[in-house]
């Protein structure tokens, strides 16, 4: 029986596989008692080796290398080769046998893991033997207003933390909520970043930069933090407030979806009132004091949003949203992006493409657009023709022609209508750059060259108007159009039609309104809103964001569905 386990590849079992199959227990039991080799089958195994020998030596090939079983590599190699699997894998691999298990302790493994999925450099090494590290990570990144001899009871024990403690119990538990994320408070909406940063996961809330300085970049502040402060003991602390963090808790609802809980709200209340929390949170948001602005309807807005968000004491819930998938033919590339709304101060939009179109969808909103919302819907078929300087000075040049390219739009809409689906947005992508073709207005696009095919248009605008497409035209603003920003490009190199989303107060009577959209730069773009008289200036949010692309375009789409229906 012996020698037929062998040959099965079974090892030296107690008998073939397919007969342990075919046996009763009492048959496998009587076998189990048996002994493993008989005479018989020594002498049988004996003689077969003899012929296998005689065999090899008439043989005029080489022999085959010898079998290496993975048990018998060096710990060194194994070491190395576990560390190139997915941490994912590395539980099920140490249920193998106790020689894995016990390599599967090694630190050097689980760092590299925690390394090369989520980014960690940190070494608790270091940060166990040099106390300064430890106050260095906690001051540079979560509170820098916290005194140092605190450090004693909100920094992590080091000395007993493990590579595999970190993976396990802290990235890999929590990694559901890594990404951006949108929060849902009302109509203000927001954006958050939740991020592997050193050895915590930390949620940061991403701010516009002050009014109306929209160049500049983005400001953050620290809304939780994860960590582990006891071996295989993840630890979740709101940090929101000035008193430092404080106990909070973090509850993943759904996919896609989680929630926090703040577990201490007393740490939000600051000694003088609500007066004094108005005045700091003022500053914050807004870089100034109440007697620094003079409009009365501004003050208002400023005071409503403070009351309005104040009463969350950071209890929320978010819901993932994904950067917009590029192409290669995008007008830009696009992406987050800042922007001025009056008295509303600066917002944060998204820029995305779809086939003939592009829209700008609010991240952060307002009462009157709230966030979710499609603030601007760009017409990429239609570009506009601006009139030089002196003319694009009159508004009422600049609305004679949009209103020329609404109504030819309105008809176009009209006859796709009459003759079905098939001539609809359904007919491909076409290059942004193309300009209008077929019976053009004056105020459109110039019309493509005689003898020269409509696919060659926009290598025809680069050609033909080098200075639209690459160094750009004079711009100004006309007279009468209001900004918050005059700093704005006095070049731009090219418009389109397009619409814009007005509303009154708690989005009332929303509808679409006539534009211009002036792209300035691949970084900054604007839009002229013709019925407002009113100019937003729009420049990129230079941030990196990992863990923020759409699995796929069709998720994408989905997402922007799902934010707009939760403010409808």
């Amino acid at each position: 029986m012996a020698v037929c386990a062998r040959l099965c590849g079974v090892g030296p079992s107690r008998g073939c596989r397919r007969r342990q199959q075919r046996r009763g227990p009492a048959e496998t039991a009587a076998a189990d008692s048996e002994p493993d080799t008989d005479p018989e089958e020594e002498r049988i195994e004996a003689g077969a080796a003899v012929l296998c020998g005689a065999e090899s030596s008439r043989s005029a090939g080489p022999s085959p290398p010898p079998r290496c079983s993975l048990l018998e590599l060096p710990p060194e190699l194994l070491v190395e080769i576990f560390a190139s699997l997915p941490g994912t894998d590395l539980p099920s691999l140490a249920q193998v046998c106790t020689k894995f298990r016990r390599i599967l302790h090694t630190d050097t493994i689980w760092r590299r893991r925690c390394r090369e999925e989520y980014g960690v450099c940190e070494n608790l090494r270091k940060l166990e033997i040099t106390g300064v590290s430890c106050r260095d990570v906690y001051a540079k990144r979560i509170n820098p207003r916290v005194k140092s001899g605190r450090f004693m009871k909100i920094l992590p024990d080091y000395e007993h933390m493990e590579y595999r403690d970190v993976y396990t119990c802290l990235l890999h538990r929590y990694r559901h909520i890594l990404g951006l994320w949108q929060p849902d408070i009302g109509p203000y909406g927001g954006l958050l970043n939740v991020v592997v940063d050193g050895l915590f996961i930390i949620g940061w809330m991403y701010l516009p930069p002050h009014d109306p300085h929209v160049d500049d970049p983005m400001r953050f502040k620290p809304l939780f933090r994860i960590h582990l402060m006891e071996r295989k003991s993840a630890t979740v602390e709101c940090m929101y407030g000035h008193r430092g963090p404080h106990n909070g808790h973090i509850q993943i609802v759904k996919k896609d979806e989680f929630s926090t809980k703040c577990n201490q709200t007393d740490h939000h209340r600051m000694s003088g009132g609500r007066q004094e929390e108005f005045r700091t949170w003022l500053r914050e948001e807004w870089g100034r004091t109440l007697e620094d602005i003079f409009h009365e309807h501004m003050q208002e807005l400023i005071l409503m949003k403070f009351i309005y968000t104040s009463q969350y004491d950071n209890c929320l819930t978010y819901r993932r949203i994904y950067l917009p998938p590029s192409h290669p033919d995008d007008l830009i590339r696009p992406g987050l992006f800042k922007g001025t709304y009056g008295s509303h101060g600066l917002e944060i939009v998204m820029l995305s493409f779809h086939g003939k179109r592009a829209r700008a969808t609010k991240i952060t909103g307002d009462p009157n657009i709230p966030a979710g919302q499609q603030t601007v819907e760009i017409d990429l078929m239609h570009r506009i023709q601006l009139p030089d300087v002196e003319n694009l000075r009159n508004f009422n040049e600049l609305s004679r022609i949009v209103l020329e390219v609404r109504e030819r739009v309105r008809l176009e809409q009209q006859q796709q209508e009459e003759d079905g689906p098939e001539d609809g947005e359904g007919h491909g992508r076409q290059s942004p750059r193309e300009p209008q073709h077929g019976s053009a207005q004056p105020s459109a696009g110039p019309p493509a060259e005689k003898g020269r095919e409509p696919e060659d248009g926009g290598a025809m605008a680069a050609e033909e108007q080098p200075g639209k497409c690459g160094q750009g035209q004079p711009f100004v603003l006309p007279g009468g159009v209001s900004s918050r920003n005059e700093d704005y490009p006095r070049t731009c190199r090219m418009c389109f039609y397009g619409t814009g989303l007005i509303a009154g107060h708690g989005f009332t009577s929303p509808e679409r309104t006539p534009g211009v959209f002036i792209l300035f730069d691949k970084d900054r773009f604007g839009f002229i809103w013709l019925e407002l008289k009113s100019f937003s200036l729009y420049s990129r949010v230079q941030a990196t964001f990992r863990n923020a692309d759409a699995p796929s375009p069709q998720a994408f789409e989905e997402m922007l569905k799902n934010i707009q229906s939760l403010t409808s």
